[in-house]
């Protein structure tokens, strides 16, 4: 790694890249275990003569991105569970607006309010969330505070690139640890050069509103056609996994963000004592990677899925992504993160013929 690494919070790499990249608006609130974002915003923004609003709450914060947005300029919320769940509206407007934006979700643990601890259970509503109606945004998921910093930067351009909404669903693990990290080059961002962009109002001829949820232009069959295909591009191209030791594996542990990193020395630990595991990890959970599992071992015994949750929130996706051909077994921790050990042990287990598969609900 180069020498010009810094010691940084998972938290404090995802704010730092994100002003490298061209964030010059951000509007947030506080809530553990994500609220070094918003403080080390408040207090390196204006060093990139940007603006940081401390919304009255996570509604108003996120609303007031939609703005900024439309002006072409690159904009950035965060939050954390029941935080996030209130973002939802704005997301969806935002995404009929195709408007670009980045959002960062430090999941907890826990129903409603939930516990100020790790935990992986705002997978379904990054998923499958976004708000009211037919709308996919896409998610990333660092597995290191290296990650951390170059997700978040790429998540900026890959926004702009489709016009969406990209959400960095992180988790309290992973944004609490201090790690070695080599931050990306600062950049400036021109957000005058597009076309759809706010410039201001000089023209008496020039159209007021620039930005709508319907383009004037088109006819509702053109905008859904126009939609649908922005999200099968998406999915198409910007899958993203990593695969660790699969090839020959008897079980592939499936897993993303902190559990996935103690999978890997999971699987080490398996090597070493003759059990065939190994791991993808997906880096992006939508879209799904799919492909990741095109090419599975011939003899595989099954999946494993990996995951700080209470009833698999990973588990459909592997499902479709399998079209239910492999059997698929579930290692569900809740708010506790797993040891190597303990998934090694219910591997075995599952060798010998002693647990059931998964029931997905």
């Amino acid at each position: 790694m180069s020498k010009n690494f810094k010691l940084m919070k998972g938290n404090e790499a995802i704010a730092e890249s994100a002003l490298r990249a061209g964030c010059r608006f951000y509007a947030g609130y506080p809530i553990t275990p994500q609220s070094e974002i918003l403080e080390y915003m408040s207090a390196h923004m204006a060093e990139y003569g940007g603006t940081f609003i401390q919304g009255e709450s996570e509604i108003a914060s996120m609303s007031m991105l939609w703005g900024a947005a439309a002006c072409g300029t690159r904009v950035m919320t965060s939050s954390s569970g029941p935080g996030y769940d209130l973002k939802q509206e704005g997301i969806s407007y935002l995404s009929s607006y195709n408007l670009p934006a980045v959002l960062i979700d430090v999941m907890r643990y826990g129903v409603g309010d939930g516990e100020i601890t790790e935990g992986q259970d705002s997978y379904w509503i990054a998923t499958r969330g976004g708000g009211h109606g037919d709308s996919r945004q896409i998610v990333l998921t660092p597995a290191s505070v290296q990650e951390c910093a170059e997700l978040t930067y790429q998540a900026f351009d890959i926004a702009e690139k489709y016009r969406t909404v990209v959400i960095v669903l992180s988790d309290g693990g992973i944004s609490q640890m201090i790690e070695k990290v080599v931050l990306p080059e600062a950049k400036e961002h021109d957000g005058s050069k597009f076309d759809w962009a706010i410039k201001g109002y000089k023209n008496p001829e020039e159209p007021k509103v620039k930005v709508t949820n319907l383009d004037r232009s088109m006819d509702y069959g053109e905008y859904d056609s126009m939609m649908r295909k922005k999200f099968v591009a998406m999915h198409e191209n910007e899958q993203r996994w990593e695969e660790f030791m699969t090839e020959g594996a008897e079980l592939i542990l499936v897993a993303y963000g902190i559990s996935s990193r103690v999978c890997k020395s999971a699987v080490r630990r398996a090597r070493e004592a003759g059990i065939r595991l190994g791991l993808i990890r997906p880096i992006t959970v939508w879209p799904y990677p799919e492909k990741a599992f095109a090419s599975l071992p011939a003899d595989l015994k099954g999946l494993v899925s990996v995951e700080m949750s209470l009833s698999s929130q990973m588990g459909q996706d592997i499902r479709l992504a399998t079209k239910y051909s492999v059997p698929l077994y579930g290692y569900l921790t809740t708010k506790y993160v797993p040891t190597a050990q303990g998934i090694v042990d219910y591997c075995k287990s599952i060798l010998a013929g002693n647990e059931k598969e998964l029931e997905v609900y």
